[in-house]
C-alpha cells in the first residue's frame, strides 16, 4: 500500500526536523513494515515549466514546430511535433539531464540537446505520456502535449513544485498490516505516528443529518452480513473532473483519478480505510435492500465482468434486481454515469468472511474488498460520512441531501481484556511504571484502570474486530510502543551435551541427494491444495480428503491427500517441452482422522505424514524400460540411502494404476506405498496425451533408517573376473529375480560364478509365443587363479545347464 506523507500531515503535525529515514525506522519497529519510501519529485529532475512565445514552422518538416520558449530567465528553441501548442501556453519541458520515456514506450531516456531535421532543439517539450503524469493529464489526442497554462506558475519553475508532486511517498509491506484493518488509511497511520511521537491526533467530526428520512429507505434482510448501512441521497451534483489537489493524492497512491463523484468515494476510503460507493439515484427503482442472492441471479459489474450469482453472495438490489456485489464493486447499471445527477451515497459495514468469500469466488478482488475482509469496525462508518459529506459540500456548493437513512443492527463493542501487572513485568523482561503505559495506551486510543496488580483495558472499536482479543496482544501493544530497540539484551544460560542425530532428517535428505543427483531426477514444489478434477481423476473420490474453508479458487477447494495429482499436474505443464524426464516431491499430505481408521480419531488436527512421490515420463512405446528405470530406481534406494530394503508384491491396485503394470511397496511386512503404471484412462482425464507416465509414492515415516552404515569392506580381485553373455529362452511367466537366484544361489565364495547381471530381453518374430529372450552377463572368476578358456566355458555350460534342469530354459537357435 502507497501512502502520501503530505496527506498524512492533515491529520498530524509531525516535527520538522523528522527526516524521512527516522520516520521509516520508526514506523517499521513500532507499526508496520515500511519497504521503501521515495521522493516523487526525485523522478522530475530536470523537468521544469515553460511558456511558449512564440511559434515558427520548421523548414524541412511539415509536422514540426520551432518554439521560442522561455525557461525561466533564458528563451531556448525547442523543436516540438504538438498538435495543441500555441503563443503564450504554458507546457513542461524537459532540459537536458531529464529522464523520459518517447511516447510513454519502452525503456528511460536521458534528454539531450538534439538537431532535429536540420533545426538545433534544446531539451523536449513533454507530452503527458512521457514524463509519467497522463493518469492527472489525459491526453485527448495521441500527439498533445501538457497544458499547463491552469497553473499559478511561473516559467523556469520546476514541474515538481508548480504541480504539488514534492511528496514522500511511503510504500507499506500489505503482509505486515493484515491483522490491521485500522490501518488501511491515512488516518490510522496518522494515529499510530501520533502516537510513536506523542503529538495530538486531529479528530474528524462527525456529520450531523439536516434532512429528515421522507420517502428516502434502506432495508436490510441480512443483518449479519450487513450490520450498518447508511444511505443518504443527493440532488444538485453533475459529473465533472474533481479538483486537481483531490486528483494528485488519489494518483500519488497508484489509484486513477475519474471523476469528481468517483474521486470522492475513492479519496475518502483512502483517508479513512472505510469504503464508500455511489449510485446514479435515477437507475435505482424503489428503494435498496441488502439481501443474498437468488440462485443463478445475474448482475454485470463496472468492470464489463457478467456473473452468475451464487445463494451466500450478498447484493444490493432495488426494485427490479441486484446493482451492487455488497463491498465488492458496483454494477454497470446503476453506478456513476455521464449524466447523473442525483446520487445515492453509500456508506456501510460488511461482514469480513463473506466479503473475502465472494471476491476469490469471481476473482474480482478490489481496493474496497480488500479493506472489507480485514473487518473494520462499524463506528468507521462514522467517519467516513462526515468527509464524504465535507466533500460533497466544497464540490458542489448548490448540492442539497433529499434523503438520509441509517440502519444500525448492531454496533461493533469494545474488546474488555485483565492484564496482570507482574506477568507483564516477566513477559517484557522490565518493569515499565502504570504513568508511561497509560500514557502510550491512551495515545493509541486504549481506556486503562489499575488496580493493584491489575490493569482493566478497554481496547478501541478499531482494535476490536481480531486484532487485539487476549492479553497477549495488550503486552505487545506496550511491548512495542515503548520500542523493542530499548529492551536490553540478556544472555541465555544454557549447556549444550551433544548433537542431535535425527535420523529421519537425515534419510529424507540422503533420499533427495539419491533421486537428484544418483538417479537424475528434478525435484518439484507444489502447492498444498490440489486441483478437483485431477484429483478426482487419481484418487477416484474425495472420501477423508479434506476441504479448505477458503480455498484459493472455486477449483482448489481440497487440501492433498496424496501427492500424486500435483505430480500429475507437473507432468502436463513438463510434457510440453519434454519428451522424457523425471521428477519427484517430498511434502506432507493430510487425511480426516475420522475417516482413516488407523489414525487416532481423538486428536483434533487432520493427520500429517510425509511422504516422497515421483513420475518417470516417457515413450509410450517403450513402457518395459520405463518400468525398469522406476523399479531399479525404487529397489536400490535402500541401499544407497541406508535403510531397510524394500519388498515389492500384488496385493492391492491403486485405482489410478493400468490394469497389469503395478507393484506394492513394503517394508518389514507392512504396505508402505505404490509403484505403477498411470493407467490411460487417468492419463486422459488429467491431461497426458502422448507419454507413458510410472508414478510411485511411498510414506517416508514408514521408512527405518539405520542408525549407522552398513557398508562392507571387500578386497578387489587379485586375479581377473571374465565376463560371459549368455542368451537363453524362457517362459514369459519367468521372473528376473527367480534366473538370477538360480544362477548365483547363496554366492558360495568357492563358485566361480560371482555375479550375474541382467543385459536385455527381447521378445520378436524368432521368439516362439508363449516365450522370451533373456540375455545374462555372468562374471566368471576364482580366487586363487587365473581361469584358463576351458574352465571359463565349463562354468558357463554349468549355468545353462542348471537353468535348463531348473526354469526350463532353452539355448536360442
Amino acid at each position: 500500500m502507497k501512502l502520501s506523507l503530505s496527506w498524512i500531515k492533515d491529520y498530524v503535525d509531525l516535527p520538522s526536523t523528522l527526516d524521512t529515514k527516522q520516520l521509516s525506522y520508526d514506523l517499521t519497529m513500532r507499526t508496520v513494515e515500511v519497504e521503501g519510501a521515495e521522493n516523487l519529485a526525485d523522478r522530475f529532475e530536470n523537468i521544469i515549466v515553460g511558456k511558449i512565445l512564440s511559434i515558427a514552422q520548421h523548414p524541412n518538416a511539415d509536422k514540426l514546430r520551432i518554439c521560442t520558449t522561455d525557461i525561466g530567465g533564458e528563451t531556448k528553441e525547442i523543436v516540438c511535433g504538438g498538435i495543441n501548442l500555441y503563443e503564450g501556453m504554458k507546457v513542461c519541458v524537459s532540459k537536458p539531464g531529464a529522464i523520459v520515456k518517447w511516447h510513454g514506450e519502452g525503456e528511460p531516456v536521458v534528454i539531450k540537446n538534439a538537431k532535429l531535421r536540420g533545426v538545433e532543439s534544446y531539451g523536449m517539450i513533454c507530452a503527458s505520456v512521457e514524463v509519467g503524469l497522463v493518469d492527472l493529464f489525459p491526453a485527448k489526442e495521441e500527439a498533445e502535449v501538457m497544458d499547463l497554462s491552469a497553473f499559478d506558475a511561473p516559467a523556469g519553475t520546476p514541474i515538481a513544485d508548480a504541480l504539488d508532486l514534492n511528496d514522500i511517498i511511503l510504500e507499506i509491506d500489505n503482509k505486515s498490516m493484515t491483522n490491521r484493518p485500522d490501518l488501511w488509511g491515512h488516518y490510522g497511520i496518522a494515529r499510530e505516528l501520533a502516537a510513536i511521537y506523542g503529538l495530538p491526533l486531529k479528530k474528524i467530526e462527525n456529520y450531523v443529518p439536516t434532512c429528515a428520512e421522507n420517502d428516502f429507505t434502506v432495508e436490510i434482510t441480512d443483518t449479519k452480513g450487513c450490520p450498518r448501512y447508511i444511505g443518504v441521497r443527493m440532488d444538485g451534483v453533475s459529473v465533472k473532473p474533481a479538483p486537481y489537489a483531490m486528483q494528485n493524492r488519489i494518483w500519488k497512491v497508484g489509484m486513477r483519478p475519474i471523476n469528481a463523484l468517483v474521486d470522492i468515494t475513492n479519496y475518502v476510503m483512502l483517508a479513512t480505510g472505510q469504503p464508500t460507493h455511489a449510485f446514479d439515484c435515477d437507475n435505482i427503482s424503489g428503494h435498496i435492500n441488502v439481501r443474498r442472492a437468488a440462485e443463478g441471479e445475474k448482475l454485470e459489474l463496472l468492470n464489463g465482468k457478467n456473473l452468475s450469482l451464487k445463494s451466500d453472495d450478498l447484493v444490493i438490489t432495488d426494485a427490479e434486481g441486484p446493482v451492487a456485489l455488497a463491498g465488492v464493486m458496483g454494477g454497470a447499471k446503476d453506478s456513476i454515469l455521464p449524466k447523473t445527477e442525483k446520487v445515492i451515497l453509500e456508506v456501510a459495514n460488511f461482514e469480513s468472511r463473506g466479503i473475502r468469500k465472494t471476491a476469490l469466488r469471481y476473482d474480482n478482488r478490489t481496493e474496497a474488498s480488500s479493506r472489507y475482509e480485514k473487518a473494520v469496525d462499524t463506528q468507521r462508518v462514522d467517519q467516513a460520512l462526515a468527509l464524504s459529506m465535507k466533500l460533497f459540500s466544497e464540490l458542489y456548493p448548490e448540492m442539497k441531501v433529499t434523503g438520509f437513512c441509517d440502519r444500525k443492527y448492531s454496533e461493533t463493542q469494545r474488546c474488555e481484556l485483565d492484564v496482570s501487572l507482574d506477568w507483564l513485568e516477566r513477559r517484557l523482561g522490565k518493569r515499565i511504571s502504570n504513568e508511561d503505559i497509560k500514557r502510550q495506551m491512551t495515545s493509541l486510543g486504549f481506556d486503562t484502570e489499575f488496580t493493584g496488580d491489575n490493569m482493566h483495558v478497554v481496547v478501541p472499536t478499531w482494535r476490536s474486530t481480531g486484532d487485539v482479543s487476549i492479553k497477549a496482544d495488550i503486552m505487545e501493544e506496550v511491548a512495542r510502543l515503548y520500542g523493542y530497540e530499548n529492551f536490553e539484551p540478556t544472555s541465555i544460560t544454557t549447556t549444550f551435551e551433544g548433537a542431535i542425530n535425527q535420523l529421519d532428517k537425515d534419510l529424507v535428505r540422503r533420499i533427495k541427494e539419491y533421486l537428484s543427483i544418483r538417479c537424475g531426477m528434478q525435484e518439484v514444489f507444489t502447492y498444498p491444495w490440489m486441483e478437483t478434477p485431477t484429483a478426482e481423476a487419481v484418487l477416484g473420490g474425495f472420501d477423508g480428503v479434506l476441504a479448505l474453508a477458503t480455498p484459493p479458487s472455486p477449483e482448489e477447494k481440497y487440501i492433498r491427500s496424496s501427492l500424486l495429482p500435483n505430480i500429475c499436474d507437473a507432468v502436463v505443464k513438463n510434457e510440453r517441452y519434454y519428451t522424457d524426464f523425471a521428477i519427484y516431491e517430498e511434502a506432507q499430505v493430510f487425511a480426516d482422522r475420522n475417516y482413516v481408521s488407523k489414525y487416532d480419531a481423538s486428536e483434533l488436527l487432520p493427520e500429517q505424514r510425509r511422504c516422497i512421490a515421483g513420475a518417470f515420463a516417457g515413450s509410450s512405446n517403450d513402457i518395459t524400460g520405463l518400468f525398469r528405470k522406476a523399479k531399479g530406481v525404487i529397489e536400490n534406494m535402500s541401499r544407497y540411502t541406508h535403510m531397510t530394503g524394500f519388498e515389492f508384491r500384488k496385493e492391492e491396485k491403486p485405482v489410478w494404476a493400468d490394469d497389469t503394470v503395478w507393484l506394492n511397496v513394503f517394508v518389514d511386512g507392512k504396505k508402505i506405498g505404490d509403484m505403477a503404471l498411470l493407467a490411460r484412462k487417468t492419463a486422459m482425464a488429467v491431461g497426458v496425451r502422448n507419454l507413458a507416465v510410472m508414478l510411485f509414492e511411498l510414506d517416508t515415516d514408514e521408512m527405518n533408517p539405520f542408525t549407522s552404515r552398513t557398508n562392507g569392506f571387500e578386497h578387489l580381485k587379485e586375479y581377473p573376473v571374465v565376463e560371459y553373455d549368455v542368451s537363453l529362452l524362457f517362459d514369459s511367466a519367468v521372473k528376473w529375480e527367480t534366473i538370477y537366484t538360480t544362477v548365483v544361489g547363496k554366492k558360495n565364495p568357492d563358485s566361480l560364478v560371482k555375479e550375474a547381471a541382467f543385459v536385455d530381453e527381447y521378445h520378436g518374430k524368432q521368439v516362439p509365443a508363449g516365450k522370451k529372450s533373456v540375455t545374462v552377463k555372468l562374471y566368471i572368476g576364482a580366487d586363487d587363479r587365473t581361469l584358463k578358456s576351458e574352465e571359463i566355458e565349463k562354468c558357463a555350460d554349468s549355468v545353462i545347464r542348471k537353468l535348463e534342469k531348473v526354469l526350463g530354459a532353452e539355448m536360442r537357435r
